[in-house]
């Protein structure tokens, strides 16, 4: 399926969500949108009823995220809907070194929907999964190895927890804030290699898709390039003789 078909597909679902919340009174919810469909949410958002409507992932600063429509203010609407999986080896000391493609092939493995698993946070060698409650028992009886490793899964009953990302702080000079130019000092690329990846749709700036290379960076704005990784834009520092910029990007490692 090209992917203008499958745009139409999710802009008639995302539609079909919020009338269906508006004219019943209940909570709707989309599969975990990545940052490319939550975008296509955000560029129809002129044609959404008048309804309230959430995006979520499980935690705070989520990337993949469930869309949630509902009409009363008070729900708390993904209190049964997303569930945090904790998944630890039977024996640490012996465990291999897990990574996020490790434990997300796993599940994959099982047969599992992509759109149905968020985000999955590793510290050392645990991981922790963000997926619809619909599943997640299904994978607690299912899922008993990543890679070479026995595990052993069980629903978090409180919030995941604080697993603060790892950084790696790039300063350097560039003529402006535009998106070409701090994506390339982020990424120890060319502005020319650059372009064809916005140009291509694979550059989200705080999730929204970001087509113009000229677009001006603004302080705290989370910059996500599909393929590359992702980097928050600290900001500018001061300026040389010369007018260029010193500027300050933490890119996750």
């Amino acid at each position: 399926m090209n992917s203008d078909k499958e745009e139409q597909i999710l802009r008639k679902r995302i539609l079909d969500l919020a009338r269906a919340a508006e004219n019943k009174d209940i909570c709707t919810y989309t599969d975990f949108l990545n940052l490319n469909e939550a975008s296509i949410f955000f560029r129809i958002i002129k044609d959404i009823p008048n309804v309230n409507y959430d995006l979520f992932g499980g935690y705070n600063g989520a990337e993949r995220k469930v869309l949630c429509f509902y009409g009363d203010n008070s729900v708390k609407a993904f209190s049964d809907y997303i569930t945090c999986i904790q998944i630890l080896p039977l024996n640490k000391k012996f465990s291999d070194d897990l990574n996020h493609r490790d434990f997300l092939g796993s599940l994959m493995n099982l047969g599992i929907d992509r759109s149905k698993i968020g985000d999955i946070l590793v510290r050392e060698k645990e991981g922790y999964v963000f997926c619809e409650t619909s599943i997640s028992q299904f994978i607690i009886d299912n899922l008993d190895k990543v890679k070479h490793t026995n595990i052993k899964c069980s629903v978090m009953d409180k919030d995941a927890p604080d697993i603060q990302p790892r950084f790696q702080e790039i300063r350097g000079s560039v003529s402006s804030a535009r998106l070409d130019s701090i994506i390339a000092l982020a990424f120890n690329s060319s502005r020319t290699s650059i372009l064809g990846l916005i140009s291509g749709g694979r550059v989200f700036v705080d999730g929204k898709l970001i087509e113009s290379n000229s677009y001006m960076l603004k302080e705290e704005e989370t910059v996500s390039v599909r393929g590359l990784g992702k980097f928050i834009y600290k900001g500018m520092q001061n300026q040389s003789k010369k007018g260029r910029y010193f500027v300050v990007v933490l890119k996750y490692i």
